[in-house]
C-alpha cells in the first residue's frame, strides 16, 4: 500500500464530531470519534489549510506534524499521551494541505476539570486530591524541564484517572492537545508561560493551586518566579 492509499483510507474513516471544524491559523480543524467494530475508540484531528510558522518554516508547516512530534517525544519523557496511530499530511486537488492525525482512546480517563465537576474531590479523601495535584504538578515538570511548552495549557488539557484498586487508590494523569506546542532553549521560560496560563485557565482553589506550585517547584528543581 502506498502512502497516499493510506491517507485516503484514513481520511474516508467518518465518525462523530467532538469539536466541530473551525477557522483558524487559515484553515479548519476540527475532531471525530472513530468508533471501530473491534470496540476501539479512535480519534481523528482533520485540518485542511491548516498550518504554522516559525524561524524554522517561515513559508508554513502543517500543524499536525508539530502535535505529531509531541506526541512522539512525550513517553521518552515520562509524560503519558494519547497513543499515535497514524499522522501523515497530503495536498489536495485545490493544492491545499490536509492534514490527518489518529490517536487511540485513553481508556479510563477524563478531563480534569469534569473530575472535579463530577464531585471526584467528594468521593475521594483530601489525601488523594493531594495525591492528584502532585502527579499532575510533576508530569508538567518533566515536561517543562526538557524544553518542551504545552502553549495552550487549559485544565481541560490535563486528563486524570482516579480509581480504587483494592484498598489502594490509583491516580495517573496524561497531557492533550499538543498542536501548539514546541520546544523552548528556556525551560524556564516554557514553564513560566505555561503555569501562569494554567492559573489564568484553572478552577483550582487558592489553597489547590498553592499545593499544586509546592510540588511543581520541588519536581521542577527550582523556585519560577510569578507562578504564585
Amino acid at each position: 500500500m502506498t502512502v497516499a492509499m493510506a491517507f485516503e483510507q484514513w481520511w474516508q474513516l467518518q465518525g462523530e464530531w467532538v469539536e466541530e471544524p473551525n477557522h483558524r491559523r487559515g484553515g479548519e480543524s476540527g475532531v471525530q470519534r472513530l468508533c471501530q467494530s473491534d470496540g476501539q475508540v479512535l480519534y481523528a484531528k482533520r485540518q485542511v489549510g491548516h498550518f504554522y510558522r516559525s524561524l524554522r518554516y517561515p513559508f508554513g508547516r502543517p500543524t499536525v506534524l508539530r502535535e505529531r512530534d509531541a506526541l512522539l517525544a512525550l513517553p521518552l519523557l515520562g509524560v503519558k499521551a494519547p497513543n499515535l496511530l497514524y499522522c501523515d499530511v497530503q495536498r489536495d486537488a485545490a493544492g491545499r494541505w490536509r492534514g490527518l492525525l489518529v490517536s487511540e482512546e485513553l481508556k479510563g480517563f477524563q478531563e480534569l476539570s469534569h473530575w472535579y465537576a463530577e464531585g471526584g474531590r467528594e468521593c475521594f479523601s483530601a489525601a488523594v486530591n493531594e495525591q492528584l495535584l502532585e502527579q499532575v504538578a510533576g508530569m508538567l515538570a518533566r515536561f517543562h524541564r526538557a524544553g518542551w511548552q504545552h502553549g495552550c495549557l487549559y485544565q481541560k488539557h490535563l486528563f486524570v484517572r482516579v480509581e480504587q484498586v483494592g484498598e489502594c487508590i490509583e491516580v495517573e494523569t496524561a497531557l492533550l492537545d499538543l498542536e501548539k506546542s514546541r520546544r523552548r532553549f528556556s525551560p524556564r521560560r516554557a514553564a513560566r508561560h505555561d503555569m501562569q496560563q494554567l492559573k489564568r485557565h484553572s478552577s483550582w482553589s487558592a489553597g489547590d493551586w498553592d499545593r499544586l506550585v509546592y510540588f511543581y517547584q520541588q519536581a521542577f528543581g527550582s523556585a519560577i518566579k510569578g507562578l504564585q
